[in-house]
């Protein structure tokens, strides 16, 4: 990998992560058309560095709304923000079980067939086409900028639904934050309140998938599998310099679409998302078809 392939899967990862257009199926869909092949351990030490730089862009566009809910919950005050909380933390559960069971089927599975990402981007398309022609999308359509602020808080219960649909959403191409933004607006939550949510939600999944991924590049399994295919280097990884680039890159992107994205979820504009991902997904049948 050079430090161009770093920074365009950094500016990938920072932009994907956050708009409904998935980030796994991007990453994937780039590094096919730009031809790299990273093996196990490479692309477990660049993917980790990526995530890492987009959870910490999560925090600090909502450093204001971040800190309330940390102070709260360790403080163990029981107000709003501790229940929130707590409300995260249940949404976790399903990809929890999902990626403790199922993750390396997953990844064995899914990792550069195009096949199923443009499957998966078509499903993302019909998903969040048939969010905008329902519940509060037509009011917004018609201007009425209010409805942002209308519907109901995140309930428990709802919060365990959008958590379902997170752990749905492991599938390269299918959208993480459209499958649980549109979940949420299908449940008739508040809009203005249901992305903060969705990229709060996201926070522990990547950090525990993190230190995961530390312990098995540091327990010599990602060397092991690197081993196994024969290739001859005792180790493998990313210069530090692509690292840094492929960081900086997802930081400062993953900054301005998470702002971005708070604003498209308030005025119910996903539909562009919807096209977008419809044409991407068919374009990776065709493509993966004609290879």
């Amino acid at each position: 990998m050079d430090w161009l392939h770093a920074l365009i899967l950094g500016i990938i990862q920072g932009l994907a992560e956050y708009l409904p257009i998935s980030s796994s199926g991007h990453l994937e869909i780039f590094k096919d058309i730009l031809g790299m092949k990273m093996d196990g351990a490479e692309s477990l030490e660049f993917d980790l560095v990526l995530h890492v730089a987009t959870v910490l862009s999560t925090i600090v566009v909502l450093w204001r709304e971040f800190v309330p809910l940390i102070t709260s919950f360790f403080g163990w005050r029981r107000d709003s923000n501790f229940y929130y909380v707590w409300k995260i933390l249940l949404s976790c559960v399903p990809i929890l079980v999902v990626g403790l069971i199922f993750k390396d089927k997953i990844d064995a599975l899914f990792e550069g067939n195009l096949l199923i990402v443009g499957i998966a981007l078509i499903a993302t398309a019909a998903l969040l086409s048939f969010t905008y022609f329902s519940r509060t999308e037509p009011a917004l359509r018609s201007g009425d900028k209010s409805i942002a602020k209308k519907g109901h808080d995140i309930t428990w219960l709802d919060a365990f639904i959008i958590g379902c649909a997170q752990a749905v959403a492991v599938i390269p191409g299918l959208s993480r934050s459209g499958s649980t933004i549109a979940t949420g607006i299908l449940l008739g939550d508040r809009r203005d309140k249901l992305a903060q949510f969705s990229f709060f939600m996201v926070i522990i999944p990547i950090l525990g998938e993190a230190l995961l991924s530390v312990k098995d590049i540091l327990g010599g399994e990602a060397i092991d599998t690197v081993a196994q295919a024969g290739i001859a280097e005792t180790t493998a990884s990313v210069g530090l310099f692509q690292l840094l680039i492929g960081f900086v890159a997802a930081f400062v992107v993953g900054c301005i679409a998470c702002r971005w994205m708070i604003n498209l979820v308030k005025k119910g504009k996903l539909i562009w998302f919807a096209v977008y991902c419809a044409c991407a997904g068919t374009l990776c049948i065709v493509w993966n078809l004609c290879h």
